[in-house]
């Protein structure tokens, strides 16, 4: 079993949990309340606060900010919490707060690449393989579903959705919720088409990428209100997991699409 290595210059809590295999690079902070998971890799000045709980394999870049307390001008010092999966990369500059209200969380799931400056704020749900260019931005009680995508310099809105497979163009401004497998695109947003190289990439057959294709054309061809759109989906489109995941996301709504 390999040793952990903490650099002489880091200040590690004796309240913190560290794991086995862990690199802590130089001038790192990791407070009271911090478990880190077997494999994870912290190159240098990255500050860790609790409590946090982080899985494994996990790579911290230089000045990564994660566990801080919320932005939200409602906390009073409750206790809250951030949970990080397995096998994700925070690049230079990332910040991840915990959540507001007492016992909440923001959770990141695994395999997910946050590139520099990336922001997940209090409260957010983030899925698996996900992916933030630079400075993307999430406000805070947002969902981002698996495979999403937001693009550089572009801002989500507090208590939007992101669905699965779904990609937010850079420089957007997201105000309503994307569907899954679409591409929302401008300022303010657009849905664009479907993601057809996203569904390619993941296997998605053909017959099922042709059925996406009819519904965004019902959902955004300007011939149906949304409600008209949903039933001629639901009536006329066989019932894939995806077609049935793009109607359950719509129709529980709270924002509303982006149209």
């Amino acid at each position: 079993m390999a040793a952990t290595k903490i650099h002489s210059t880091s200040m590690v809590s004796p309240k913190a949990e560290i794991g086995d295999e862990v690199v802590i690079g130089p001038y790192c902070v990791i407070h009271d309340g911090v478990k880190l998971g077997k494999g994870c890799y912290l190159h240098s000045h990255v500050v860790i606060a609790g409590p946090t709980k982080i899985g494994e394999e996990n790579e911290f870049y230089s000045f990564c900010s994660i566990g801080g307390r919320t932005q939200d001008l409602k906390y009073q010092e409750e206790p809250t919490y951030l949970e990080i999966g397995d096998q994700n990369c925070f690049r230079e500059f990332v910040t991840i707060n915990r959540g507001t209200a007492p016992g909440s969380r923001t959770v990141v799931g695994s395999f997910n690449n946050l590139l520099a400056y990336a922001h997940v704020a209090h409260d957010c749900v983030v899925g698996n393989y996900c992916i933030f260019s630079n400075n993307g931005t999430l406000a805070g009680h947002v969902i981002m579903e698996d495979y999403a995508i937001v693009g550089g310099l572009s801002a989500v809105h507090q208590f939007c959705r992101l669905g699965k497979l779904s990609i937010v163009g850079g420089c957007a401004k997201i105000v309503q919720d994307v569907p899954p497998f679409m591409i929302a695109d401008g300022n303010p947003a657009a849905i664009r088409s479907i993601n057809t190289v996203g569904l390619q990439r993941q296997g998605v057959e053909e017959s099922v990428q042709q059925d996406l294709k009819q519904a965004f054309k019902w959902l955004y061809g300007g011939s149906y209100n949304t409600t008209q759109a949903l039933d001629k989906i639901e009536d006329e489109i066989q019932a894939s997991q995806e077609i049935k995941h793009l109607l359950h996301f719509i129709r529980h709504s709270q924002r509303g699409i982006i149209r």
